[in-house]
């Protein structure tokens, strides 16, 4: 799955949080994805959020996939969160929207 199509799934199931702007960061040529619920839309850009989860584009790939645990890749420093904690752990429900 490309970072578009998994953008454009994420915005279809409504993967996002309430009043909350959450960004995915992959760092270099992978970009961005904004889980913007104030907008209530999932966009390829980058900008301000509350939190910033800092994570390569290949353990997203496994978080998503479910051969990594999101809990697991943050004690390994797979996964790096920014600001608000409490919207990264919603990070789960995210996630199993990629699934269905």
């Amino acid at each position: 799955m490309t970072k578009s199509e998994m953008a454009a799934k994420l915005n279809s199931a409504n993967a996002w949080l309430p009043g909350k702007r959450v960004k995915i960061d992959f760092g270099g040529a992978e970009g961005a994805v904004m889980l913007d619920g104030n907008a209530n839309q999932v966009t390829e850009e980058d900008g301000a959020a509350d939190t910033i989860i800092r994570v390569s584009w290949a353990d997203w790939e496994a978080l998503s996939s479910g051969q990594l645990d999101g809990m697991t890749a943050f004690m390994q420093g797979k996964l790096k969160v920014e600001g608000d904690m409490s919207s990264a752990m919603q990070l789960q429900g995210v996630l199993a929207k990629l699934r269905q």
